[in-house]
Protein backbone atom coordinates (compact mmCIF):
# COMPACT_ATOMS: atom_id res chain seq x y z
CA UNK A 1 0.00 0.00 0.00
CA UNK A 2 1.98 3.38 -1.22
CA UNK A 3 1.60 5.60 1.60
CA UNK A 4 4.33 8.24 1.19
CA UNK A 5 5.94 9.52 -2.46
CA UNK A 6 8.18 11.49 -2.89
CA UNK A 7 7.37 15.02 -4.96
CA UNK A 8 9.36 13.16 -7.98
CA UNK A 9 10.09 9.58 -8.58
CA UNK A 10 13.60 8.87 -8.99
CA UNK A 11 15.07 5.35 -10.02
CA UNK A 12 17.50 5.84 -6.92
CA UNK A 13 14.45 5.92 -4.64
CA UNK A 14 12.08 3.58 -5.88
CA UNK A 15 13.54 0.92 -2.96
CA UNK A 16 13.25 4.11 0.03
CA UNK A 17 9.75 4.64 -0.97
CA UNK A 18 8.53 1.10 -1.16
CA UNK A 19 10.19 0.17 2.39
CA UNK A 20 8.71 3.33 3.75
CA UNK A 21 5.80 2.56 2.26
CA UNK A 22 5.83 -1.26 3.68
CA UNK A 23 6.58 0.46 7.17
CA UNK A 24 3.91 3.33 7.32
CA UNK A 25 1.34 0.61 5.95
CA UNK A 26 2.09 -2.05 8.78
CA UNK A 27 1.56 0.61 11.00
CA UNK A 28 -1.73 0.24 13.37
CA UNK A 29 -2.28 4.03 13.92
CA UNK A 30 -3.06 7.27 12.64
CA UNK A 31 -0.21 9.21 10.83
CA UNK A 32 -1.48 13.54 10.86
CA UNK A 33 -1.46 14.20 6.96
CA UNK A 34 -0.54 10.04 5.43
CA UNK A 35 -3.59 8.06 4.60
CA UNK A 36 -3.12 5.09 6.10
CA UNK A 37 -5.98 2.68 4.28
CA UNK A 38 -8.19 0.55 6.61
CA UNK A 39 -8.29 -3.47 6.88
CA UNK A 40 -12.13 -3.65 7.09
CA UNK A 41 -15.00 -1.92 5.87
CA UNK A 42 -16.34 1.39 6.31
CA UNK A 43 -19.87 0.55 7.73
CA UNK A 44 -23.17 3.09 7.82
CA UNK A 45 -26.16 2.46 10.68
CA UNK A 46 -28.99 3.71 10.27
CA UNK A 47 -32.15 3.84 12.59
CA UNK A 48 -35.92 3.94 11.36
CA UNK A 49 -39.06 3.66 12.57
CA UNK A 50 -39.24 -0.17 12.80
CA UNK A 51 -35.92 -1.19 12.23
CA UNK A 52 -32.21 -0.09 12.34
CA UNK A 53 -29.96 -1.17 8.51
CA UNK A 54 -26.21 -1.52 8.53
CA UNK A 55 -24.24 -0.91 5.01
CA UNK A 56 -21.20 -1.49 4.62
CA UNK A 57 -19.06 -0.82 1.42
CA UNK A 58 -16.83 -4.28 0.22
CA UNK A 59 -16.02 -3.98 -3.09
CA UNK A 60 -14.17 -6.64 -4.91
CA UNK A 61 -16.02 -9.58 -1.97
CA UNK A 62 -17.95 -12.03 -2.69
CA UNK A 63 -20.70 -13.74 -1.21
CA UNK A 64 -18.34 -17.09 -0.14
CA UNK A 65 -16.15 -14.86 1.31
CA UNK A 66 -17.93 -13.11 3.75
CA UNK A 67 -18.90 -14.68 6.81
CA UNK A 68 -21.48 -12.81 9.60
CA UNK A 69 -22.55 -14.47 12.87
CA UNK A 70 -24.31 -12.87 16.10
CA UNK A 71 -23.52 -13.70 19.73
CA UNK A 72 -24.01 -11.77 22.61
CA UNK A 73 -25.32 -8.64 20.84
CA UNK A 74 -22.24 -8.42 19.00
CA UNK A 75 -22.38 -8.56 15.22
CA UNK A 76 -19.49 -9.87 13.49
CA UNK A 77 -17.79 -9.63 9.94
CA UNK A 78 -15.06 -11.74 8.51
CA UNK A 79 -14.02 -11.81 5.30
CA UNK A 80 -11.33 -11.80 2.51
CA UNK A 81 -10.21 -8.98 -0.02
CA UNK A 82 -8.57 -10.67 -3.11
CA UNK A 83 -6.26 -9.17 -5.22
CA UNK A 84 -8.30 -8.76 -8.59
CA UNK A 85 -5.10 -8.47 -11.05
CA UNK A 86 -2.66 -10.56 -10.79
CA UNK A 87 0.48 -7.64 -10.03
CA UNK A 88 3.64 -7.80 -7.95
CA UNK A 89 3.76 -6.19 -4.76
CA UNK A 90 6.94 -4.29 -6.07
CA UNK A 91 5.01 -3.32 -9.48
CA UNK A 92 2.30 -1.26 -7.66
CA UNK A 93 2.92 2.49 -7.76
CA UNK A 94 0.02 3.23 -5.13
CA UNK A 95 -2.49 0.41 -3.95
CA UNK A 96 -5.18 1.96 -1.40
CA UNK A 97 -7.57 -0.91 -1.16
CA UNK A 98 -6.47 -3.57 1.16
CA UNK A 99 -6.10 -6.96 0.91
CA UNK A 100 -6.44 -10.13 3.15
CA UNK A 101 -8.36 -11.41 5.99
CA UNK A 102 -10.17 -8.93 8.12
CA UNK A 103 -12.34 -8.71 11.10
CA UNK A 104 -14.81 -6.32 12.34
CA UNK A 105 -16.83 -6.23 15.15
CA UNK A 106 -20.51 -3.83 16.08
CA UNK A 107 -22.02 -3.61 19.48
CA UNK A 108 -25.95 -3.87 18.04
CA UNK A 109 -28.60 -2.06 20.07
CA UNK A 110 -30.45 -3.81 22.45
CA UNK A 111 -33.97 -4.31 21.43
CA UNK A 112 -33.76 -6.15 18.14
CA UNK A 113 -35.07 -9.59 16.91
CA UNK A 114 -32.26 -11.51 16.47
CA UNK A 115 -33.72 -14.59 14.51
CA UNK A 116 -35.16 -12.23 11.82
CA UNK A 117 -32.21 -10.50 10.84
CA UNK A 118 -31.37 -10.23 7.04
CA UNK A 119 -28.53 -9.65 5.24
CA UNK A 120 -28.15 -8.92 1.22
CA UNK A 121 -25.08 -8.26 -0.73
CA UNK A 122 -25.16 -6.28 -3.80
CA UNK A 123 -22.78 -4.82 -6.10
CA UNK A 124 -20.26 -4.59 -3.21
CA UNK A 125 -23.22 -2.77 -0.62
CA UNK A 126 -23.65 -5.64 2.43
CA UNK A 127 -27.33 -4.84 3.80
CA UNK A 128 -27.82 -6.25 7.30
CA UNK A 129 -31.60 -5.54 8.26
CA UNK A 130 -31.86 -5.81 11.93
CA UNK A 131 -36.00 -5.65 12.53
CA UNK A 132 -36.49 -4.11 16.61
CA UNK A 133 -38.23 -5.93 19.34
CA UNK A 134 -41.67 -4.70 20.36
CA UNK A 135 -41.17 -2.27 23.58
CA UNK A 136 -41.29 -3.79 26.87
CA UNK A 137 -44.32 -2.47 28.65
CA UNK A 138 -44.31 -1.78 32.23
CA UNK A 139 -46.82 -4.86 33.42
CA UNK A 140 -49.18 -4.85 36.40
CA UNK A 141 -48.92 -7.78 38.51
CA UNK A 142 -51.97 -8.59 40.32
CA UNK A 143 -51.84 -8.80 44.19
CA UNK A 144 -53.51 -12.03 45.94
CA UNK A 145 -54.00 -12.52 49.78
CA UNK A 146 -56.17 -13.02 52.38
CA UNK A 147 -57.36 -10.77 54.91
CA UNK A 148 -55.19 -9.32 57.76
Amino acid sequence: MAVFRFGHTWDAFRDLEREVDRLLGSMNFAIHGVRVGRAFPSVNFYEYEDRYLMTAELPGVRREELDLSIADGVLTLKGQRGNPDPVADNDYRRAERPRGLWQRSLRLPERIEVDQLKAELNHGILKVTFPKAPESKPRQIPIQGGGE
